[in-house]
């Protein structure tokens, strides 16, 4: 039933089914804490989570999915793989380890790359803000409560949840030109926000992240070549990542800010460069932002999944309220739009889905352990330290294992348990002739290479961003 009364309040509008006689399985998947509407100060509940099934087909489907989800838990394999933890008196924060930051500071760096090919430029903001940026913005109201503020010398500040309000500060710091425009900012900055202890998961909801954050002051005219500059690069990262995508517009939705004629031209130029981009994209009337309409990126990782990482938005309201202008061709003063868009979203939260997508089996370009080098005996390691100094020169993440006190079939065992893309094994033969005896952690033996043949194909591989370790001939 649903409605309140006197005597009695639904909290969960129903029905579900239409009787209890359509569950023919169900099972309670777990329970947590939470507070009665969000307020901390509250009496703490019992929050129960369970799914039912009409067969009990379905429901043995589902056990195998959740048991291989299980599996691919990225809070397990981060602590497996030494990736990263996270500790009680910083929660919700993570420590990258020094593997995990690999992972991370890989991800930016090409991100970087691709921000220099495509004419972003990236800067540096500061973490913190007087609460005047945001009612400035008009983001206090709505999200006082997700930030963390505190008083200096009289004054309200806070950590910044959000990076757009700085680019306004940044943007207006200066007469603009229209020759400045399209001005892509990008920035890698720390954001805080503050979810609920009960609200923190992993990787996947944090309170510490860093977003591969950028935004765009263009005019009018250039809304739909920027637009189509976006689905491009995101085209372009899930590829690499092996992502397959659906597009959604989402448009003007009941409460609005703006006049209607603007926003039906904004919608009319999104839905020309979605059709421009000739992905199959779908309308989803009513669900764009208060600010401006925006195309909502959905991705699916290997257990068919879904997950929203990307977003590209317009936005009018910022410049309105910061009151952004620019000199235009014939003297006047214009507004800009901004656009908002980020592709791999919260580095954090993207790392977690790729834990637990490569199920922490990581393609050679991504992984914090690439190879690793096996001496046959302890008389061999110095040849075993020479390889490694000759790769790490090359950028080539190499380890030894110079134990002595494990077998040779050990220590490669050990290797491909820990992952490592690659095991070179090493001995009298290979110290005579500079070479290597290759192996894969899938056993796939590779023969001899010698150390520079084996580099270049590595350094190929690598750069090549290759998701399968297939070394070219």
């Amino acid at each position: 039933s649903s409605g309140i009364n006197a005597e009695y309040g639904d909290l969960c509008r129903g029905p579900h089914v239409r009787n209890t006689g359509k569950i023919k399985a169900l099972k309670v998947t777990k329970n947590s804490s939470t507070y009665w509407e969000g307020n901390s100060e509250a009496e703490s509940l019992q929050r129960v989570y369970g799914v039912s099934f009409p067969d009990n087909k379905l429901m043995k489907e589902w056990k195998v999915f959740q048991e291989e989800a299980a599996k691919r838990d990225h809070r397990k394999i981060g602590l497996q793989q030494e990736l990263f933890f996270f500790h009680e008196w910083s929660a919700g924060s993570c420590f990258w380890l020094p593997k995990g930051a690999i992972i991370f500071n890989t991800l930016q760096t090409w991100i970087q790359s691709e921000y220099h090919k495509r004419g972003f430029q990236e800067v540096i903001t500061p973490n913190m803000y007087n609460t005047k940026l945001w009612e400035t913005s008009g983001h206090l109201p709505h999200y006082a409560e997700n930030m963390f503020s505190f008083d200096v010398e009289k004054e309200k500040y806070a950590m910044k949840p959000m990076n757009c309000p700085g680019h306004c500060l940044l943007f207006a710091h200066r007469p603009r030109s229209w020759r400045e425009l399209p001005l892509r900012l990008a920035d890698f900055g720390v954001l805080h926000r503050n979810e609920l202890s009960g609200a923190l998961s992993g990787l996947t909801r944090v309170r510490r992240f860093q977003q591969d954050d950028a935004h765009i002051f263009c005019t009018t005219e250039q809304i739909v070549e920027e637009i189509r500059g976006a689905l491009d690069f995101l085209k372009t990262v899930y590829s690499v990542l092996g992502f397959n995508y659906e597009l959604e517009l989402s448009t003007r939705p009941e409460k609005f800010l703006g006049e209607i004629a603007v926003w039906d031209d904004a919608e009319n130029r999104l839905k020309q460069a979605l059709d421009e981009f000739g992905a199959p994209w779908e309308l989803n009337p009513g669900d764009g932002a208060f600010y401006g309409p925006k195309i909502d990126i959905t991705i699916k990782d290997a257990l068919r999944r879904s997950f929203q990482c990307a977003t590209i938005q317009l936005d009018f309201q910022l410049p309105i309220r910061f009151g952004l202008s620019y000199n235009a061709p014939d003297g006047t003063e214009q507004r800009p739009v901004i656009i908002h868009r980020a592709v791999l979203g919260s580095l954090e939260r993207m790392m977690g889905i790729l834990t637990e997508n490569f199920a922490g089996k990581w393609p050679f370009w991504l992984s914090p352990r690439q190879v690793m080098v096996v001496p046959v005996m302890p008389m061999f390691n110095d040849y075993a330290k020479e390889v490694q100094q000759k790769l790490h020169n090359s950028h080539i993440v190499i380890d030894t294992d110079l134990d002595s006190g494990t077998t040779l079939n050990k220590k490669v065992r050990n290797a491909q348990l820990a992952q490592y893309n690659f095991i070179f094994v090493v001995g009298e033969k290979e110290q005579a002739g500079g070479t290597v005896n290759v192996r894969t952690r899938d056993n796939v033996v590779h023969g001899e290479f010698t150390i520079e043949g084996i580099t270049e194909k590595l350094v190929r591989l690598r750069d090549t961003k290759s998701n399968t370790d297939i070394l070219e001939e």
